[in-house]
């Protein structure tokens, strides 16, 4: 990315301070340190490293560079076949209430920021429900960022936000959840590259096979003691 006023664009997106309520998630990773899965860094970072590696890489990643193209094609019942196939896949109660909450509330904010066409606007706001990849890539198409870097800084975003739930829950120091993003950073680039090959298949590969995953998040929903919606 050469232009300044993309990067401070993408920068604004990615922030942590984005009211659509990423850190109130933690997908999963509050039930695996439950259960003990989880319970110090280097278990955490191997959960996160591996979440990129065989869920984000293989579904959502791909997935998103497809939503970005059609968006930026203007290819809206493209738009709405992957955005509904998306919500499908949602294994449990808690990941789709997930996403339909923080793509509602970034679908809201591009039209209070007025982002975009109106047409895009417009289309956006017809989506229901709307996942968060569908918002996230009309908000980079409205703001006229890149897929590539808009899929790192949005895989970037996830890490960091399940960074931060570590910290919390299992629990972790400040310095301990730097170091273990900054080791993250190669992972991100993987997943990012991975999603790439993916998106460009004829058909798309994506695959949603992760049962432990699927199977912690709907042991979430009785948790006794929570700290995340997810």
């Amino acid at each position: 990315m050469t232009n300044l006023h993309q990067l401070i664009s993408l920068l604004h997106l990615a922030s942590p301070s984005l009211p659509i309520g990423g850190f109130s998630y933690s997908q999963g990773l509050e039930a695996a340190i439950e259960c003990g899965s989880v319970h110090d860094a280097p278990t955490a970072e191997r959960w996160i490293r591996d979440n990129l590696r065989h869920v984000q890489a293989q579904c959502e990643a791909p997935l998103w560079l497809l939503l970005h193209h059609h968006w930026q094609a203007g290819d809206m019942a493209a738009v709405r076949t992957w955005n509904d196939w998306f919500h499908a896949t949602r294994e449990s109660s808690e990941l789709r209430l997930e996403t339909e909450q923080m793509g509602w509330s970034l679908a809201r904010l591009v039209a209070q920021m007025e982002w975009g066409t109106p047409a895009l606007r417009d289309t956006l706001a017809t989506l229901s429900p709307v996942c968060l990849p569908t918002a996230f890539t009309a908000a980079c198409v409205a703001l006229e960022i890149g897929a590539r870097d808009g899929l790192a800084a949005y895989c970037f975003n996830w890490a960091e936000n399940q960074v931060a739930a570590a910290i919390k829950a299992v629990p972790l120091g400040q310095v301990a959840g730097q170091h273990m993003l900054r080791r993250l950073h190669g992972a991100v680039l993987d997943t990012v590259d991975e999603a790439g090959r993916r998106a460009e298949s004829t058909p798309p590969q994506l695959s949603t096979f992760s049962p432990m995953l699927g199977l912690l998040c709907a042991r979430h929903e009785t948790q006794y003691s929570r700290l995340f919606r997810s």
